[in-house]
């Protein structure tokens, strides 16, 4: 992991404190993948809306939005119900900037999607890997464990 030396052998408190830590992973063009487990039932409706408001916001910040591209993501959680243990798998593509968004419940493999517009990509990680600005602190504490 070339890409992260800089972050080798810091402790999970010193990872924790360095927004430039989170902005190397989702910068680095290794694939990663994430595997988002709902906890509470929500409809997926619900869940397209959180995540289109926030990657909207990022994209708009550095003035990167695009419309279309943020709107077919949204609409494939339209018509989703997502039980307690539904999962929900990232998979963001490294150097083709591309990433695969799935939804899986009970086992089945349900549907899933494409994000081919690399600035979506990298701000749709940014939710979930963007250190104090990401969507799911479990994720954050789970990514620092990993690299400490």
């Amino acid at each position: 992991m070339k890409y992260l030396d800089q972050w080798r052998g810091k402790t999970k408190k010193e990872l924790s404190g360095y927004e430039l830590f989170y902005e190397a992973i989702v910068a680095c063009s290794l694939e990663k993948a994430l595997k988002v487990v709902v906890i509470k039932e929500i409809e997926g409706s619900q869940y397209g809306v959180q995540l289109q408001n926030s990657v909207r916001g990022r994209l708009v910040e550095v003035d990167w939005y695009e419309e279309e591209e943020l709107d077919k993501l949204t609409d494939f959680f339209q018509s989703k119900y997502m039980k307690k243990d539904s999962v929900i798998p990232f998979s963001f593509h490294g150097p083709t900037k591309t990433a695969k968004i799935g939804f899986t419940t009970e086992e089945k493999e349900e549907s899933h999607t494409k994000i081919e517009n690399p600035n979506l990509v990298e701000m749709v990680q940014k939710w979930y890997l963007g250190g104090e600005r990401a969507i799911s602190p479990t994720t954050i504490t789970s990514l620092i464990e990993m690299f400490a």
